[in-house]
């Protein structure tokens, strides 16, 4: 029987030195959370084979990278072929100047006609019927020009007119051939690949996923009590794993706090696990290449 309650005394006193080793430790930090970042997911922009695919995960990718290309060779035959069609319907414009040319000859001859016609009427050598029939001539002549002007100008600008759709069409094959070259986003690491090269992809097809874990974001909680105790921007300690027990201290800046409570996660605790409303709070920690996303994180206010 002696040996039973030494037994019974000995697990009672374990228990509680765990208790009590646990609660110090709850009480080193304030809120708790895990560590997330912002993640892109860079989807496809057209339809066709992936002819190039430089896209591993782990990789380190800059912004405006260009990390793929879709095949391409239908869109630029078809600009080639609406090209040929502008160039078609140019050629029929006419030489406004070339078909103007011999008028304004005929003109000028009329001009030195109606001066030479005139010194003769002031010397008595010639009738000013002669010089009506000059001038009736010229008037005649640059009626002519102006409205053979006009319609060459307005059949000019007719099929420069018909080559506007056309060159709308080149514009939109424009846009579909840059949107056939993919360029990643954002600064980042590829978190996930879902496609291959050589594949095929479509419009809105998911490519890859990418986040920038230069900065990191642990979303903690805290209890309505300790609301009171943090502000936006407010500085904090961070804390996380090293191993062995020991812990990592890094700095945060608290940048959102959630206005709307919600029921604890049950991966989390807080400072006061009685409570069961809490608010979620974002801190921005630097990441010196140890964070990692979904590592626990501890907060001190």
């Amino acid at each position: 029987m002696k040996t039973i309650f030494n037994k019974a005394n000995l697990s009672v006193a374990l228990i509680t030195l765990i208790l009590l080793g646990c609660g110090n430790g709850n009480g080193k930090y304030d809120a708790t959370g895990t560590f997330e970042s912002e993640e892109v997911i860079v989807s496809s922009e057209a339809m066709g084979k992936l002819v190039r695919f430089d896209v591993e995960e782990g990789a380190q990718l800059k912004q405006n990278q260009i990390v793929g290309v879709i095949d391409t060779l239908q869109l630029y035959l078809k600009k080639k072929q609406l090209e040929a069609s502008v160039k078609a319907v140019l050629s029929k414009q006419p030489d406004v100047a070339t078909q103007l040319a011999a008028l304004q000859e005929q003109i000028k001859t009329a001009e030195i006609e109606k001066k030479r016609v005139e010194n003769l009427v002031k010397s008595n050598a010639a009738t000013t019927k002669q010089l009506d029939d000059v001038n009736a001539q010229l008037e005649v002549l640059n009626k002519q020009y102006n409205a053979t002007k006009s319609s060459l100008t307005i059949t000019k600008q007719g099929l420069q007119s018909e080559t506007f759709p056309l060159q709308i069409q080149i514009e939109q094959i424009n846009d579909q051939l840059s949107k056939s070259r993919i360029i990643n986003p954002v600064d980042g690491v590829v978190l996930t690949r879902y496609t291959k090269q050589n594949e095929v992809t479509a419009t809105g097809k998911a490519l890859y996923k990418i986040a920038d874990l230069s900065e990191m974001t642990l979303r903690a909680y805290v209890n309505g009590d300790q609301l009171g105790q943090i502000k936006l921007g407010q500085k904090v300690k961070v804390f996380v794993d090293k191993g062995e027990s020991e812990q990592k201290e890094m700095s945060g800046e608290i940048y959102w706090v959630s206005s709307k409570a919600e029921f604890t996660p049950k991966t989390i605790q807080t400072k006061d696990e009685r409570a069961n409303l809490v608010y979620a709070i974002k801190v921005r920690v630097k990441n010196d290449g140890y964070l990692k996303i979904g590592m626990y994180g501890e907060v001190k206010f």
